[in-house]
């Protein structure tokens, strides 16, 4: 296997795309191992790998986001968040949290969610007197929240590659989500009261209730999936459909979406959901030559020969989820390495829902975690400061993720309660 890991990291290092990279280096190393016959059968495999009807649920899903982004909502949701906690000292920073867990009920995906609320938040944090570093740290790490809350495009890929039910996970993501959001708050309360940032005039019960009504439809969509789904109302596959179907119902019904903007949703869906979908296919490579290797039970084997102490084993794999979380983005982690992660979820004895919200946390994590996570670079350039001050900020705040990471690793209620009760 040294020729595939060499070469996919020789590639990646490279600025090679990863999808080329995963499917570059399988060929490498059936080429090396003798079996380049094999390659031939790549096209096949590729096709096989996408060819799911739940995989339609990603397109779908990330549409409703975009039509929703592009119609307004992002500036109603903040607007309902500085209307709920504009009064505190420091209200941006709490409204940035706050926007930050009701965008991630639709977009599902944090590069969105940052790129999305960091160009808003940022200038408006920054007019308040609040460093720019430590704004732009803030809304890098609170997207991590969007795959987290349902939907959530990172749990549709966990679901996919391991059987496991999507309703059940993205109810597994609800605790976790609403414990980072009111991490990060108290957080964000804490330093707004050390550095003394400003305190705004609060909001009136009039103001409070027209951004609820204003704001109330899309915060609703997430309640309509999961109940859907559980409720055997429509499959994951529908809910998606569904969720487009609201998301152009609530923008005509606010008059705020048009032939071009909807384009430009479609536009943007089309380009996200394709390279997800090629990385997917490409990654079905891999996982062929995973199998035809025997990896996952050989790298197993390798960890219980270190240590057969089932807390022990998690937090090994706590550490190098998030270490590839720094490097890769989390649908290609997961992709690369799910056959090895059922391998461990047998050893572990762990319920696959509380393994799954562990193993997609983690690798959320990484996208935010100094030095190369992506989530920083995004808001670094929206906020137009250098790397290392933003991770400086960013520190106190991944650690506070982290402490939930541990509580869904450890305590199993914290992520099984609402799927064990719906």
């Amino acid at each position: 296997m040294f020729g595939f890991f060499g070469s996919f990291m020789l590639m990646i290092a490279g600025g090679v795309p990863i999808a080329f990279a995963l499917g570059v280096g399988g060929m490498i190393y059936l080429f090396l191992s003798g079996n380049a016959h094999v390659i031939l059968a790549f096209p096949q495999r590729m096709m096989a790998g996408v060819d799911q009807f739940i995989l339609l649920t990603i397109p779908l899903f990330l549409l409703a986001g975009a039509l929703m982004n592009v119609g307004g909502i992002t500036d109603r949701i903040v607007t309902f968040a500085r209307a709920m906690v504009g009064h505190r000292r420091g209200d941006m920073s709490s409204v940035s949290v706050l926007s930050a867990g009701f965008f991630a009920g639709i977009s599902g995906s944090a590069t969105a969610e940052a790129s999305a609320l960091g160009s808003v938040l940022i200038p408006a944090m920054t007019r308040q007197g609040v460093p720019p570093a430590y704004a732009a740290a803030l809304i890098g790490v609170a997207s991590v929240i969007g795959p987290i809350i349902p939907p959530s495009i990172t749990f549709i890929i966990y679901g996919v590659l391991s059987g496991v039910s999507i309703g059940q996970l993205f109810l597994a993501g609800v605790v976790p989500g609403i414990l980072m959001m009111g991490g990060l708050l108290i957080y964000a309360s804490y330093r707004a009261r050390r550095d003394g940032f400003p305190v705004a005039e609060k909001a009136s019960w009039s103001e409070r209730r027209t951004a609820t009504i204003r704001t109330l439809p899309a915060l609703l969509m997430p309640m309509i999936i999961v109940v859907g789904i559980k409720g055997g109302i429509f499959t994951a596959t529908e809910a998606a459909a569904v969720a487009v179907a609201y998301a152009l119902f609530i923008g005509t019904l606010y008059r705020d979406l048009s032939i071009r903007k909807i384009w430009e949703a479609m536009i943007a869906t089309a380009l996200v959901s394709s390279s997800i979908l090629f990385i997917t296919a490409m990654a079905s490579i891999v996982a062929f030559v995973f199998t035809l290797e025997h990896v996952p039970s050989t790298v197993a084997a390798a960890v219980l020969s270190i240590s057969d102490n089932p807390i022990l084993i998690l937090l090994m794999l706590n550490v190098v989820l998030l270490v590839l979380g720094m490097f890769l983005e989390p649908i290609s982690i997961l992709i690369l390495t799910m056959p090895i992660l059922m391998e461990f979820v047998k050893i572990t004895g762990m319920d696959p829902v509380q393994f799954g919200t562990m193993a997609v946390i983690n690798v959320v994590i990484g996208m935010a975690t100094p030095p190369v996570g992506i989530l920083l670079f995004i808001v670094c350039a929206a906020a137009r400061q250098p790397l290392p001050a933003v991770s400086r900020e960013a520190m106190p705040l991944i650690g506070i993720l982290l402490l939930v990471l541990l509580a869904v690793t450890f305590i199993p209620a914290i992520s099984l309660l609402l799927p064990s009760m719906l």
